[in-house]
């Protein structure tokens, strides 16, 4: 299997950075250009690869295998997926198995090595997902009124000391994992353009692996602070895992893109349009879905395109020195 890495760059001037992420939380930057590995071509231009030109490389197995991105524990998703993927097996003539991944890193490298077909990634392993493993996403969670999306906070305990952005200089900061948007890419550049903070230099850093370990790590003090996907911690609370007060808000961002759900570039073409249908063709009403993700304002599946939707997420990521050695 070939492996795939990340670089960062943190050498990269102040001032280039600050003009960087106000394009970025404006929305007006376009980084229109695609990064995808030489394994794969984008011949019409979407900045995802397209899907293999030779029918023989075309995948159409007995079982489709499912994974949703590792936020929270992998056994309680299992339970939430199941009716959609009874729908997906249903829709496709195919098997469907959930993988229950512990971990981005070991999503990724399933997706590339092709145990992974149906999937959804979060927001910053998106670009990963795209560049390196021939990630197509199409669809995304969304309110009834078709508003999506989440926002980035940082969070801490009651009685930390900590009551503002300036007052984590010493302390510790937990993110999640460095593909994570929320978690990583969006705070890191926040902190470094508006605050003139940089991580251990400024304050000290760890992570946690996921924004429920980061969440449960403020809440029990192991952590004196930590960015957040918001969403994650509004379904902590409503499943009764932390209680509103267990933990204070000290920034919240602008509203980001969610989680996506995509394929693998190389399944049979039909095949892909018949999973793509399902996603479409769901009903939520009365699924567990439902009970779940209404508790982050969620009841349906929209149509959405890497090029127009992570333009933000590729802008920030180039403002924090992101590139991708996927070869």
């Amino acid at each position: 299997m070939q492996s795939f890495s990340l670089s960062m760059s943190r050498a990269l001037p102040r001032t280039l950075i600050s003009a960087a992420v106000a394009s970025a939380f404006a929305l007006v930057a376009v980084n229109a250009s695609a990064d995808l590995s030489s394994r794969y071509v984008d011949n019409d231009g979407d900045m995802i690869a397209d899907a293999p030109s030779d029918e023989s490389q075309w995948a159409d197995p007995d079982t489709l295998v499912f994974a949703y991105t590792p936020v929270e524990d992998p056994a309680v998703y299992a339970d939430v997926w199941s009716d959609f993927l009874e729908h997906l097996s249903e829709a496709t003539g195919k098997q469907v198995q959930f993988f229950p991944v512990q971990s981005n890193a070991a999503q990724q490298e399933a997706l590339r090595a092709g145990r992974l077909h149906v999937a959804g990634f979060n927001t910053g392993g998106v670009p990963v997902a795209v560049n390196c493993g021939g990630f197509r996403p199409f669809a995304m969670m969304a309110a009834d009124d078709g508003s999506f999306g989440y926002e980035m906070e940082i969070i801490t305990y009651p009685g930390s000391g900590i009551e503002s952005v300036e007052d984590l200089q010493g302390r510790q900061l937990a993110f999640t994992s460095e593909t994570s948007n929320s978690g990583f890419r969006a705070p890191s550049a926040l902190l470094r353009s508006e605050y003139g903070m940089e991580a251990d230099e400024d304050f000290e850093t760890a992570f946690s692996g996921s924004h429920d370990n980061s969440i449960l790590g403020v809440v029990n003090e192991d952590y004196d602070a930590a960015a957040i996907a918001n969403s994650v911690g509004k379904r902590m609370i409503s499943r009764g895992v932390v209680s509103e007060g267990d933990y204070d808000i000290i920034y919240t961002s602008q509203t980001f893109p969610t989680t996506a759900y995509g394929l693998a570039n190389n399944l049979n073409p039909e095949l892909a349009e018949k999973i793509q249908d399902a996603f479409f063709s769901y009903d939520w009403e009365g699924s567990a879905l439902e009970q779940e993700f209404a508790n982050s304002g969620e009841a349906q599946f929209i149509p959405i395109t890497y090029q127009e939707n992570w333009s933000v997420i590729r802008t920030i990521a180039d403002a924090n020195g992101v590139t991708y050695d996927c070869d």
